[in-house]
């Protein structure tokens, strides 16, 4: 099959384009550097020609609740309206578990809108929610410092390596529509502040991590469980201190 990865080159998208042309698919990258632009429709009408697949794992530059509102509604538009010239037979997109849990997150809020308009869209499709990545962790914490203090609400998460989040990714894509969502994680739950702690620490990073109940995360104000997946989620098997010693062995 031919199968067209938006964001391509990034985290993920690279990751899922070297499976699924590993498995003998016509994995295309699709991104602004190879010139297929979301946002201004440049390119993506001849990307996505001939392309029985379209996968979206694209993400906004901004965080900013209106720039992330109009990047994943202007962007997934535009695919869609491409899609369907080309006769794309299943759109894939890659969101948050937890999403419809956090709207009073403004990027959560752009990614419920985005998935609407793929639900709407007539397309056959499969959403796939991750929880957290273990690559993020210094994102996270740096999005919550001050000083030389992280201020974290001590909530339930059970993150997930990028390496997994794109085998389900690439593992949905070769497969048949769901028409609903998979939601995918790691296979341990931690509390968000024992996880950052843990993986400051592993970087020689001296930030103190406190519990705060009140703090936000990128925006939302979270319940104990929201970060975490359901019952039927898909569980993969590898673990914070599996991930942590692969990056040390990859330093080396």
């Amino acid at each position: 099959m031919k199968i067209v990865v938006i964001g391509g080159t990034g985290l993920i998208g690279s990751k899922v384009v070297a499976l699924l042309a590993a498995h003998g698919h016509e994995a295309i990258a699709a991104s602004p550097n190879s010139g297929v632009n979301t946002l201004t429709g440049e390119g993506v009408d001849a990307a996505l020609a001939g392309a029985d697949v379209v996968v979206d794992v694209s993400n906004s530059p901004s965080f900013a609740d209106d720039a992330v509102m109009d990047f994943f509604t202007t962007s997934t538009n535009t695919l869609i309206a491409a899609e369907r010239k080309a006769g794309v037979r299943h759109h894939v997109a890659l969101s948050v578990v937890g999403t419809e849990r956090m709207t009073d997150s403004g990027y959560m809020r752009a990614k419920v809108a985005q998935e609407l308009l793929i639900r709407e869209s007539g397309i056959p499709f499969s959403l796939v929610h991750a929880t957290q990545f273990f690559e993020f962790v210094k994102s996270i914490a740096d999005a919550a410092t001050e000083g030389d203090t992280v201020r974290l609400a001590p909530v339930v998460i059970a993150p997930i390596a990028a390496e997994d989040v794109a085998t389900a990714v690439a593992r949905t894509a070769a497969g048949s529509p769901l028409g609903g969502v998979l939601e995918v994680s790691g296979p341990e739950e931690f509390r968000l502040t024992e996880l950052i702690a843990r993986g400051l620490a592993a970087r020689g990073d001296a930030r103190q991590v406190v519990e705060d109940p009140d703090a936000r995360y990128f925006g939302a104000h979270l319940s104990d469980r929201e970060l975490v997946p359901g019952p039927d989620a898909e569980v993969f098997a590898t673990t914070f201190a599996d991930w942590l010693d692969a990056q040390v062995a990859a330093s080396r």
